[in-house]
């Protein structure tokens, strides 16, 4: 079976989101300016990826869209072989045929030029995969090193056989994107840095949580799913980055444009109370909160008007120029909110 059969599971959820959507350059923009995108991540010191590093095992393991990904007891994170297929466009066989020619004596072309990928980026591996047995079962894992240097070959070095969901993976993920990825996806701290990253979220949940009269809801505890998938792509939710204000005004806009108090009652103010280190807790705020008759057609608001259309994109585009974003966290965010939201139920 021809490398050109291809499976675009995970492409669905990373490379068909392009990078213009955050004000960044797309794939197609930069295939009119270059054959080649030479992105690697830092020199260091030849590094080996073995399985002989001592008995490894499984540290976390999740299936994200149906991809396995996770990371080993020594820090290092993995895709399995469907998901690197995925990746790279191709079918599950030819990313097993990698790892059953890997050491052949008589070097095929394609496992040559891998390895002397693998080897520019300064690894070296012998093999392609480390196999880890865990819960009675053998697991393949691919680490991330391994799978950039795979990918980039079926984005550039495969000649006929060069995959376009390969290519603008690899746009996305180029150097340390997709350690940070599957860390991020899978919920793993590699420093210990964001231990308590949802610590100044739970602190507002506390402060709020019943601060609404009956009968009204208000848009901080309806912003939850997209704070959450925030904090789980890597954001650093705190005092600057406050998401349910930008939601709020945009929705109290759409609220008097509209005039929907004539359809579902007049909307009230009610204390929003902010953590004492938030800026925001000196001007004792208040916050608009609605009938809960409206709730309905908010969160449809939501959905059709927020998120997909453009605002949410247009928010995190902001913090991203700001330098309080990273691009590969903004990007992550968006394709994990905006598909699930498109996505209509199954028949």
């Amino acid at each position: 079976m021809s490398d050109d059969k291809r499976n675009s599971t995970f492409g669905r959820g990373m490379s068909q989101v392009k990078m213009n959507r955050l004000g960044q350059t797309s794939p197609e923009e930069i295939a009119q300016n270059t054959n080649r995108i030479s992105i690697v991540a830092p020199k260091r010191p030849s590094k080996e990826i073995t399985s002989s590093q001592g008995n490894l095992d499984l540290e976390i393991e999740r299936d994200i869209g149906g991809i396995g990904m996770g990371v080993l007891t020594d820090g290092t994170p993995y895709l399995n072989q469907r998901g690197l297929a995925a990746l790279c466009g191709v079918q599950n066989a030819h990313i097993g045929t990698i790892s059953s020619q890997w050491n052949e004596v008589d070097q095929k072309p394609r496992i040559a030029a891998i390895k002397s990928i693998l080897a520019k980026a300064g690894f070296t591996a012998p093999t392609a995969h480390v196999e880890v047995p865990h819960a009675g079962k053998l697991h393949f894992c691919y680490p991330a090193e391994v799978c950039l240097a795979v990918l980039e070959y079926y984005a550039f070095d495969a000649g006929a056989n060069c995959q376009p969901e390969a290519r603008d993976n690899f746009r996305l993920l180029a150097g340390s994107k997709l350690r940070e990825m599957i860390y991020s996806q899978v919920g793993y701290d590699p420093t210990g840095k964001n231990a308590d990253r949802y610590r100044k979220w739970h602190e507002r949940i506390e402060l709020n949580r019943q601060s609404a009269p009956r009968g009204f809801f208000h848009v901080f505890n309806e912003a939850h799913t997209i704070i959450y998938e925030l904090i789980q792509a890597g954001a650093s939710i705190d005092e600057k980055f406050v998401v349910d204000i930008s939601i709020g005004k945009h929705w109290s806009a759409f609220w008097d444009a509209n005039k929907l108090a004539n359809a579902y009652g007049e909307r009230c103010r009610y204390p929003h109370r902010y953590p004492n280190d938030h800026p925001q807790a000196a001007a004792s705020p208040e916050a608009w909160c609605y009938p809960l008759s409206a709730l309905g057609f908010y969160r449809q608001w939501l959905q059709d008007t927020y998120i997909e259309g453009g605002k949410f994109s247009s928010y995190l585009d902001r913090k991203v120029k700001r330098g309080e974003l990273p691009p590969s966290v903004a990007q992550l965010a968006i394709s994990t909110l905006v598909p699930a939201q498109i996505e209509g139920p199954v028949a």
